[in-house]
């Protein structure tokens, strides 16, 4: 019993870090929430949103729950999220039917802060959980993840290459794991898991935010419709682009860790591995 009890404290204590990680996109969800239950206002919708994600970002600033080095990564997440979002609105995959003033090409400038979220999430579960990577091959996973961006664009002209980019993700992150601390434990999964849960996750968001009225795919547009589940890979695939964003933050931040902060041996906690990090972070 005794050990079911400290299985069962391990798995809610690594649900409260995750939590502490999806921090800003929890808040930024149920700012959606609230705007969709607010009366008639002078200013739209979208816009004010606009407003709540630079608020969000600047507390988040402020608290030191993000860095100065987090929020420029965050920032081009949100500028690589708003140059998504243009082209696939424009190609009609999804829209924001309100009307909105701080509007580009049909689609808000909140928008960008959907994928600023994820770049949080990521940045924050780096400091949260003490992240490191082994046996990590930056240049290839570089490589792979922005023919997955390009692709995202390409394949409504071009051939769509989603599986063999997806077998090619597996090849670069092949051997690959992530290490994390859970109490005073540090555990470790495959990277390619680890993309492939956070899909998953992003997928379970994405239907409770179009639910919200955040956004609508064409089938959403006279009645939700839960989202395909396809988009679960797709999710899978795109997070790649922010992790190598992000490993490659934290290898300028901490150089001396080795290759994007992580550690070239899996064995290594013994000769070197820093200890967890006990610092607040939110």
């Amino acid at each position: 019993m005794s050990t079911v009890g400290s299985l069962l404290r391990k798995v809610l204590l690594f649900a409260w870090l995750e939590t502490r990680c999806c921090a800003f996109a929890i808040a930024l969800l149920s700012g959606v929430a609230v705007s969709q239950a607010l009366p008639q206002l002078p200013i739209a919708r979208y816009d004010l949103l606009v407003a709540y994600g630079v608020l969000l970002t600047a507390v988040f600033l402020a608290c030191r729950w993000e860095s100065g080095r987090d929020l420029a990564v965050i920032a081009v997440c949100h500028v690589i999220g708003l140059a998504f979002e243009v082209v696939k609105v424009a190609l009609g995959s999804w829209s924001y039917p309100e009307p909105a003033v701080l509007k580009f090409a049909g689609v808000p400038l909140y928008g960008g802060f959907l994928y600023a979220a994820v770049g949080s999430y990521v940045c924050r579960a780096w400091h949260v959980m003490d992240l490191e990577l082994v046996r990590y091959r930056a240049g290839a996973t570089s490589v792979v993840a922005v023919a997955i961006y390009a692709n995202f664009f390409s394949h409504h002209w071009l051939p769509d290459l989603r599986w063999p980019l997806a077998v090619a993700l597996l090849a670069a992150t092949a051997g690959t794991q992530v290490v994390f601390t859970v109490g005073h434990t540090r555990h470790r999964m495959p990277l390619a898991l680890g993309f492939t849960l956070i899909g998953f996750f992003l997928w379970l968001a994405e239907n409770i935010a179009t639910y919200l009225g955040a956004w609508r795919y064409p089938d959403q547009l006279h009645g939700w419709q839960p989202v395909a589940g396809e988009k679960i890979g797709a999710w899978a695939l795109l997070i790649s682009v922010t992790f190598v964003l992000v490993a490659w933050a934290q290898r300028k931040r901490d150089p001396g860790r080795g290759p994007a902060g992580g550690v070239p041996d899996p064995d290594a906690r013994a000769v070197g591995m820093p200890a967890p990090d006990t610092r607040a972070a939110g």
